[in-house]
């Protein structure tokens, strides 16, 4: 193990493991393990916190304040991409629950492969950091929220987000 994780990294080490049932075989992909690429679960699922992280970032050096949850009308957030990501969000405390109550580590993995999917659509299909002050608040929020569901369905995986990839 401890060879796989200097050749692989912790994290990719750690996210193959419980991306299947414990009582599935495993074939370890090394090649797929140690790439840069979306095909890289790890990496899809990290790089949509970078991604967010990125953003956040910009929008500070663009002079765009935090939104406060009180400035911020979630009903601006119409886009099809936009729901869907909502909802994805919205399923987060089941797959914990589902994941904790049956052992099965593989369920929150594959929630935040769905939930990285989901934020990654989004990013492509729309700007957030756009002069519309309340529909940027409210995609400015709607990432954040994403960037902490992401970073705490990471941490119990025992995988890190980072912020910048």
């Amino acid at each position: 193990l401890r060879e796989l994780y200097e050749q692989v990294g912790r994290d990719a080490a750690r996210f193959f493991y419980t991306m299947r049932k414990n009582d599935q075989h495993l074939d370890f992909d090394l090649e797929l393990a140690t790439r840069q690429t979306k095909d890289n679960p790890v990496y899809y699922v990290q790089y949509a916190h970078a991604r967010v992280c990125s953003m956040a970032k910009r929008a500070v050096e663009r002079g765009f304040a935090k939104p406060e949850p009180a400035d911020v009308d979630l009903g601006l957030l119409v886009e099809v991409e936009e729901r869907q990501l909502m909802s994805e969000l919205a399923h987060f405390p089941d797959a914990v629950h589902n994941a904790a109550t049956t052992s099965s580590p593989h369920v929150l993995a594959q929630y935040l492969r769905d939930l990285a999917t989901a934020l990654h659509g989004w990013y492509d299909a729309h700007r957030a950091l756009v002069d519309d002050v309340p529909l940027r608040n409210a995609r400015m929020a709607l990432a954040d929220a994403t960037r902490m569901v992401l970073a705490n369905g990471l941490g119990l995986l025992g995988v890190s987000a980072p912020e910048s990839m």
